[in-house]
């Protein structure tokens, strides 16, 4: 029984020194949090935070995102009060419409609908173009969003990162590219062939640079990153 109580608070003892001599070996910085382990020094740390200076720039993106979203309704009004008998608005719209040296329509027929909501599809594709700029870039370049649990998250924005996001605007710059070249074949009779040829040249070449933009992006390496990482 003797032994027995001897041993025990032999265990007693011996527990609390050896718990604060594991204490004592450890490192401080091993004892330290993630983000205090990882603090920057003065230089670095000015360096990185420079990212925030495109933030005005996104907000300037945004401003120029609702201008586009008055454009479009604007135009949409124009179009409904044409339907609907109003000389002022038809005359606004086949302003718009008519190219330089083409006959101006005499009413509201289906071409003169065709091109003005063509127009209004090129207001929505550049705005989704922004908005792509927009997130994306600042999800890349300057902050994490944090939407990974968000039900409204993108579903391009789960995977984006620099290579990603430029595939993207080469994408919606061709569709805004085919909208305008669609809108040119459309008063064909209005251009002349250098402009014709110069136009499908453009768009051929939107074309051949994403493509480059695409197999350059699928030849590299791609290392592996967590979403949001900055690169």
């Amino acid at each position: 029984m003797l032994d027995d109580l001897l041993a025990a608070m032999r265990r007693l003892l011996v527990g609390p020194l050896m718990l604060e001599s594991a204490s004592a070996f450890l490192k401080p910085d091993l004892m330290k949090t993630p983000n205090e382990a990882r603090a920057l020094r003065p230089l670095p740390n000015l360096i990185f935070a420079s990212r925030w200076l495109q933030l005005p720039l996104y907000l300037g993106l945004i401003v120029a995102q609702a201008i586009y979203v008055w454009l479009f309704w604007q135009e949409l009004y124009y179009l409904l009060s044409a339907a609907f008998g109003s000389e002022a608005a038809l005359g606004h719209i086949l302003d718009a419409v008519t190219v330089e040296g083409a006959q101006r329509p005499p009413k509201l027929n289906e071409t003169v609908i065709m091109l003005v909501v063509l127009g209004l599809i090129d207001v929505v594709m550049i705005s989704n173009l922004l908005i792509m700029v927009i997130v994306g870039g600042y999800e890349t370049f300057v902050s994490r969003l944090g939407l990974e649990a968000h039900p409204d998250q993108p579903e391009w924005l789960s995977h984006v990162n620099a290579s990603v996001l430029k595939v993207k605007l080469a994408t919606a710059i061709i569709g805004i590219s085919s909208i305008h070249l669609l809108k040119t074949f459309i008063n064909a009779a209005a251009y002349d062939e250098k402009t014709l040829i110069a136009q499908t040249g453009i768009h051929i070449t939107f074309l051949l640079s994403a493509m480059a933009i695409a197999a350059s992006d699928r030849i590299m390496p791609a290392a592996p990153a967590k979403h949001g990482e900055h690169v």
